[in-house]
């Protein structure tokens, strides 16, 4: 779910004149990366019942933490719902923002973040009762709609009904909490969030297997962590994590063949992004192994997604445009080289 907040010109610029003094030495004197996650999001962020912080976004936490200071368990997770999430991090409240945030325009730009990368492609989505016998969004014409208030999400519907001609009727709320309940005890015909949002609400419900998610997605929602403006080293150090974990992926290397693999390979890239030749880490001002520290401990983007949000997991998640380029999605990595 995406909350629409600005930020003055000032602070923007305040934050990014702070962040020149060099993220990198602020963590490592720290000895811990401060990063900001969902407050519960299941298989993206959530806290367990001994509170240790599990998720995909976690997970990208996680190999920050392995490449900058050599072990992925030095993280400080920072809970910040949508509307605190951008303070938070303009302010130096946290070191990096990985929670399940859309890349946009005005967030780039006048909100003064970078987004390194796309760690899940997603779109807006609805999810129904199966009783109500819907197949498609397209027949949702007069339909009553659960939402929360003040997103891009409330925007997104309104644009889709309008250009189908079609009518619905709201019923807003201020936290997808209340969105969840008020859908679950059947105030509405349909909620409509992110299809990521939606696979884990599924999860939460009492009856889960009552609901289905349609096909029909309305919009682009890119989400990727992000850092603040004004500190290019931590931007390509937060670019170059996420980069090597889709590498790795695509090369074939896991946590568990990685040792082979750094031993064996004849593949001049694996062996750049492996430490093995090249200054690929001293590049970004990191260890000769910064990246196969990443790998090792919290492995390649594909074991991050299936442990997180995969087939085996409660949520499902089909691979889809998250796959790798050349097996029928858009994930992409720039070489190693």
């Amino acid at each position: 779910m995406k909350r629409l907040v600005k930020l003055s010109a000032v602070a923007v610029l305040a934050t990014a004149v702070s962040a020149m003094a060099g993220t990198l030495d602020d963590v490592k004197k720290a000895g811990i990366l401060k990063c900001g996650v969902n407050t519960g999001l299941p298989g993206f962020s959530e806290a367990d019942s001994k509170g240790q912080w599990r998720g995909l976004d976690v997970d990208y936490c996680r190999a920050l933490a392995a490449a900058v200071l050599g072990d992925a368990k030095k993280v400080k997770y920072v809970p910040l719902n949508a509307k605190e999430r951008f303070t938070a991090l303009q302010s130096g409240e946290i070191d990096v923002l990985s929670r399940n945030t859309t890349n946009t325009e005005t967030r780039d730009t006048a909100l003064g973040l970078n987004f390194a990368g796309v760690m899940y492609y997603d779109g807006q989505g609805f999810m129904v009762p199966k009783a109500l016998g819907v197949k498609s969004a397209r027949e949702l014409d007069g339909a009553t709609v659960c939402i929360q208030a003040g997103t891009t999400t409330e925007l997104n519907l309104a644009d889709y009904f309008r250009r189908n001609n079609m009518k619905f009727k709201a019923i807003t709320f201020d936290t997808n909490d209340q969105v969840d309940k008020a859908f679950e005890a059947g105030r509405c015909d349909v909620v409509t969030t992110d299809a990521s949002g939606l696979y884990a609400a599924r999860t939460k419900m009492k009856h889960p297997e009552k609901y289905m998610i349609l096909p029909d997605i309305i919009s682009k929602e890119p989400l990727a962590p992000a850092v603040r403006h004004g500190d290019d080293q931590w931007f390509d150090i937060a670019k170059w994590v996420r980069n090597a974990l889709v590498t790795a992926e695509e090369k074939g290397i896991t946590m568990k063949n990685i040792d082979e693999a750094k031993a064996k390979t004849t593949d001049p890239e694996v062996k750049r992004l492996l430490g093995v030749e090249g200054d690929m880490c001293k590049n970004v001002g990191l260890e000769k192994d910064c990246f196969y520290k990443v790998i090792k401990q919290v492995g390649n983007y594909g074991e991050v997604f299936e442990r997180n949000v995969g087939a085996k997991t409660p949520l499902k998640i089909e691979r889809g445009l998250n796959a790798l380029w050349n097996k029928g999605g858009i994930l992409y990595s720039p070489p190693f080289r």
